[in-house]
């Protein structure tokens, strides 16, 4: 999105929230009732629309509970999950090791030449003069 694209959204939305709020405020058709009261005018408008921002408090803080709720329970749960398959990986491993043991063999002899090819290279090194 380009900056104009973003200025003009930005100002849409604030012209549709001036809009709803002159509504609020000015129209003749908002009637409150607390209670046995029954409040409309302007007074009335004040009170739908700061009984209507408390409700709306209150859902954000219900919703970001839940989130947290749920976030927390799906880690758990992957956590879990996660774990699980480590431990069949390893079930599966261990029993399939005998049978891998003929590709292993290579594997290790590698893995021990190269090793001893490294420690002689890093005492050549260790040993050598620098200038």
């Amino acid at each position: 999105m380009t900056s104009t694209a973003k200025k003009l959204l930005v100002a849409a939305i604030v012209f549709v929230l001036a809009i709803s709020l002159w509504d609020a405020m000015w129209s003749n058709n908002l009637h409150v009732n607390l209670g046995d009261d029954d409040f409309d005018g302007p007074l009335g408008a004040l009170f739908g629309v700061v009984l209507a921002g408390g409700g709306m408090l209150i859902a954000v803080v219900a919703l970001v509970c839940a989130a947290v709720f749920v976030g927390v329970l799906c880690a758990g749960i992957g956590i879990v999950l996660v774990s699980a398959l480590v431990l069949a990986s390893v079930i599966v491993v261990a029993a399939m090791s005998p049978l891998l043991l003929p590709l292993l063999i290579p594997v290790g002899l590698y893995w021990i030449f190269s090793a001893r090819a490294r420690a002689r290279r890093q005492r050549r090194a260790a040993y050598a003069p620098t200038a």
